[in-house]
Order: C-alpha cells, then sequence, then structure tokens
C-alpha cells in the first residue's frame, strides 16, 4: 500500500537551509538554538546510507529528530500510525540532498521513518537530536511490517 500524500504529517517540519558559498569550500547551515523545530539538544550524529539501501523502520517514543543530509541524497518515508492523529495511515516522502533539496526534516517523536540511499557510492545523515540516544526510547519493525513500496 502506498498511500504518499501532499498532507504533511502533524509535526513534521521541513525547513529550507542556508548555503554560503565560499571560495575555499561551502558552508552549510544545520539548525540554530532560535529555529522551529529545535526542541533542545542531547547529540549529534551521522549515519551513512550505501546506495540503493533502505533502513527502517524505526521510531523514538521521546526523541525529536532534525535531519540534514550535507552528503549525496537520501529519500525520507514517513509513516504516522499515531492514534489521535489526523493523518493515521498515510505515508509522506521528503527527498533532502546537499544541493537542490538542503533542508532539515524535523520528525517529532512516534512517527515511523524509513529512509533509502539515492547517491553513489553512500549518502551522510547528520541527526541533532533533541536528547541523547537511548535504546529504550526506540521502537523497530522489519521493512515488511509496515507496507510500503520502495521500488517507486
Amino acid at each position: 500500500m502506498d498511500n504518499i500524500t501532499n498532507i504533511t504529517v502533524n509535526g513534521l517540519i521541513i525547513t529550507p537551509l542556508k548555503r554560503v558559498v565560499a571560495p575555499g569550500g561551502d558552508v552549510l547551515h544545520a539548525i540554530k538554538a532560535s529555529d522551529k523545530g529545535f526542541i533542545g539538544f542531547g547529540e549529534a550524529y551521522f549515519s551513512k546510507i550505501k546506495f540503493g539501501s533502505i533502513k527502517g523502520w524505526k521510531r523514538h517514543t521521546q526523541m525529536t529528530m532534525n535531519l540534514v543530509v550535507p552528503i549525496g541524497e537520501v529519500r525520507f518515508i514517513i509513516y504516522d500510525d499515531r492514534d489521535k492523529s489526523n493523518n493515521v495511515g498515510i505515508f509522506q516522502q521528503v527527498m533532502l540532498d546537499s544541493k537542490d533539496n538542503y533542508n532539515r526534516l524535523t520528525i517529532p517523536p512516534m512517527v515511523w521513518l524509513g529512509f533509502q540511499g539515492i547517491n553513489e557510492p553512500s549518502s551522510t545523515i547528520l541527526n541533532i537530536a533533541s536528547i541523547e540516544h537511548s535504546i529504550q526510547e526506540i521502537d523497530k519493525k522489519e521493512l515488511s511490517e509496515i507496507k510500503f513500496n520502495w521500488n517507486k
């Protein structure tokens, strides 16, 4: 089932980011404490994803994720199954890259996330997390447990 929609999942924020072109190399902004979506700071970490690979599904029960792709291109699929959401059962696709779609994707707690590497040989994701990473606040599912056609 591919119920990708143009409706934005409740709490999801896509923020255009500033890129400062400089002769010796560009500066890519990520987040400021005054930005919408900044809930607090717990830690920042990078994830690598190989071209064509798919990681998912996972959701954080407490963490707000602020995702930026400074290298490559990544396809994010967000799935909302929160009982009290008016977007229950929808998927939202967000493409982020370091050039044309240089944005920050803010994902609230309790929303499922899967993502796919689009750029060869790999891409890098920065997560500026609201809390420190803890295995106790993560739910995971196999890709087959949430029906989505990753081949589209």
